[in-house]
């Protein structure tokens, strides 16, 4: 059995139980070595075989698994935050299928969300969100033009950008050609949840400015959206004068 299990977003108490029980029982433990916190590595049993993704290929680390497995052993493929998002698992599952491998996922806390509790924010604010856009500037991996950072930014709803803090003027040009103005907020989350953590709140104008004056050109998330404004609408479902399945309003609203 190969496990695809999410790290969490960096705090190494952030990963899940079942992820941590399956870290322990693991035979053989493949990470992601360039953004999973090596701390969780501490959960593996002693003389447990540990592989670094980060310098090997997809056919490597296919190898490695297959010999594991051939062994009946139990391989944990350890991922950064959630596998989900921007985790390649889907070519790694193609491959155990081909083999007939069985395999299963663990899901994790995503760095989206360690960066909303950096910050403090909720993304989604009645009267000024209800969507959260997460997504990436197109680099040396494209992305479908439909999915430009331009297009997307024409909803003028929450984003989440992954991936693209190494070039934030150009970020910011694109933002600019959607619903964001020059003073729209932002943020700069850098390592969310770990110890190093940091959130710089700038605007979509002042992007480039602020990673060069703090030095984030990686490791960090881009927010951008009104919700970091804290002007918002309250929410109904508390509202005295909602009814719901559990609560009779009062009439109020």
């Amino acid at each position: 059995m190969v496990h695809f299990v999410g790290a969490g977003s960096g705090a190494p108490d952030l990963i899940t139980l079942r992820g941590a029980e399956l870290l322990k029982q693991a035979d053989c433990v493949i990470y992601a070595g360039s953004l999973v916190n090596p701390a969780l590595l501490g959960l593996v049993r002693e003389g447990v075989p540990i592989y670094n993704s980060a310098h090997m290929t997809l056919e490597q680390v296919i190898e490695v698994v297959e010999q594991h497995h051939q062994a009946g052993k139990t391989v944990v493929r350890l991922h950064t935050g959630d596998p989900s998002l921007y985790g390649a698992i889907r070519e790694q599952i193609d491959c155990l299928n081909e083999k007939q491998i069985p395999w299963d996922i663990t899901p994790g806390v995503s760095s989206f969300c360690g960066a909303a509790a950096a910050a403090g924010e909720e993304y989604t604010l009645p009267g000024v969100s209800q969507s959260v856009i997460i997504t990436r500037m197109a680099g040396r991996t494209p992305v479908p033009e439909r999915e430009s950072i331009a297009s997307l930014a024409a909803h003028g709803a929450t984003m989440v950008i992954f991936l693209s803090a190494g070039m934030l003027e150009a970020l910011s040009k694109e933002l600019l050609k959607g619903a964001y103005e020059m003073d729209t907020p932002a943020a700069l989350v850098y390592k969310a949840t770990w110890p190093e953590e940091q959130v710089v709140r700038c605007t979509v104008g002042t992007l480039a400015q602020t990673g060069q004056e703090y030095g984030i050109s990686k490791t960090a998330l881009v927010l951008v959206g009104d919700f970091l404004n804290h002007t918002y609408e309250r929410s109904k479902l508390y509202h005295p004068g909602f009814t719901t399945e559990f609560r009779k309003g009062d009439g109020s609203l």
